[in-house]
């Protein structure tokens, strides 16, 4: 289908109609199979608009990172339940999101970051201002103690995304949430809470 040419005429913006079809795009194709020129067409727009809106196919990527539902809020809901370990209480949110369209872009990104370092760079940035910097706000977590429980968390959550999502390593990649959250929950309970004294 031929892109055309300038802004809609009618309901919606062009910049929006834009970044819903990118976020589509990323999620199913990743970063690599992604292109403008099909972006442009589910739009409905030239491509050349995308250009005039976002400069290039990595600032249409940054901004379409910043579309889907903001985890912060979810996140501090997620810890402000003080009945169970925050570990499985952020969890249990998180297995919930991924399941969603903004979590499936997120999983699709983690794909392509295999094969390209910006989009790590992406993820990185992503998880560190939006998912991990909150929880450790929450938790109110000493500056000294951030960068360790931090990296920790992450790699139980980026490595629970890859088994179960991308290369579906069986159980896991089928067991349901409450499943999950009871063989894994208690680890990430630990390295939010245990001591670390080894290592700062």
């Amino acid at each position: 289908m031929a892109g055309r040419r300038g802004p809609r005429t009618g309901g919606g913006s062009t910049r929006t109609d834009i970044l819903a079809a990118a976020e589509r795009e990323f999620a199913e194709q990743g970063y690599e199979g992604a292109t403008v020129r099909r972006i442009a067409a589910a739009a409905g727009v030239d491509p050349a608009m995308i250009n005039h809106h976002f400069g290039s196919k990595d600032e249409l990527l940054m901004a379409v990172m910043e579309l889907p539902l903001d985890p912060r809020p979810m996140v501090e809901q997620a810890l402000s339940d003080r009945s169970v370990g925050p570990g499985k209480s952020l969890l249990r949110t998180a297995l919930a999101a991924w399941e969603t369209r903004p979590g499936q872009l997120t999983i699709g990104l983690l794909r392509s970051s295999l094969q390209r370092d910006h989009t790590v760079a992406v993820l990185r940035q992503v998880l560190a201002r939006r998912v991990l910097g909150p929880a450790l706000d929450a938790l109110d977590v000493p500056a000294n103690e951030r960068e360790w429980r931090a990296a920790l968390l992450a790699s139980q959550m980026v490595g629970l995304i890859m088994v179960r999502h991308v290369i579906r390593i069986e159980p896991l990649a089928s067991a349901d949430h409450d499943q999950v959250v009871g063989l894994i929950g208690p680890t990430l309970d630990r390295y939010l809470m245990a001591d670390l004294d080894d290592c700062c």
